[in-house]
This record gives structure tokens, sequence and C-alpha cells, in this order.
């Protein structure tokens, strides 16, 4: 009961910026979990927390598929067999808000963060959400609270 309350909580609090759902307990401490390589500041903040926290992020082993036209410069990578967790992010370019983020990291991210559970097809977490910097890297870390186990 404890964890519902704390996070219809939290839920209410992102209210228009940010639309969260979130699986409570649903990432077990240690798991392998694989996140895309490069990415702007959420995907580089979450690969950093998660190692921060016993997880192991792998970002894939690079294949020879190269695909490139015009305007695409794409690599593929194949995700180990051993990733139980899949992290996908996409974003938009951060830009410097100074007036808006002055206390707050100064960066404006918007970004569309899903895990999601490969074993089982389940998606843990999914977060469209836009804000300044430092308020969503605490929204990441209580949202991994949250799923931890």
């Amino acid at each position: 009961m404890k964890g519902a309350l704390k996070l219809i909580l939290f839920v209410g609090i992102l209210g228009g910026c940010n639309h969260v759902h979130v699986v409570p307990d649903s990432l077990p401490h240690g798991a392998t979990v694989y996140a895309d390589r490069g990415g702007y500041g959420m995907r580089r903040l979450i690969k950093d927390h998660l190692n921060a926290r016993g997880y192991k992020v792998s970002v894939g082993r690079a294949t020879n598929n190269r695909t490139v036209t015009e305007d695409i410069d794409m690599d593929t990578y194949l995700v180990p067999r051993n990733v139980q967790y899949v992290v996908t992010v996409k974003e938009r370019q951060e830009f410097l808000r100074p007036l808006w983020c002055v206390f707050n990291g100064f960066w404006w991210w918007r970004f569309n963060v899903s895990i999601a559970n490969q074993k089982t097809g389940e998606e843990i977490l999914s977060w469209f959400g836009h804000g300044c910097a430092n308020s969503s890297e605490r929204m990441l870390n209580n949202l991994l609270d949250i799923m931890e186990k």
C-alpha cells in the first residue's frame, strides 16, 4: 500500500509536463539492461544512473550492416542474449533556457523513454516528458526508486 500511495502522489505531482506509466517493483537490482549508444542528455543520464545503481548497462556490439543514404547514416547493433531489459530513448536536441531553468540546470529537455522486459514483452516504464535538466533527473531517480525490486 505504501508503494501505491507513493506512486499516486508522484504521478500527481508530474501533472502537465510529463505523462508516466510505471510498474512498481518491476526492475530487479543488478539486471543487465540494453541502451542505445549516444544521444543527448536524457539517454546519457539514464545510462549513468543505471550504472551507479548497480545495473550492468550494455550498448551491444556493432555489426557490419551499415545503412547509408543521402540523409541517413545508420549503424546496427546486436543486443546481447543475456539482456532482459531494453531502454529506448527518443529525444529532441536539448536547448539552453537560462531564464526558465536558471536554478534547475539551464538546459530544456524533451524526451520519450521506454523500458521493456524482453522476456515477457511488458513495458515497465513509459514516460513522455519535457522539462529542465535537473528536475528531469530527479524524476528519473524517483521512477527508478519505484521500479526497483
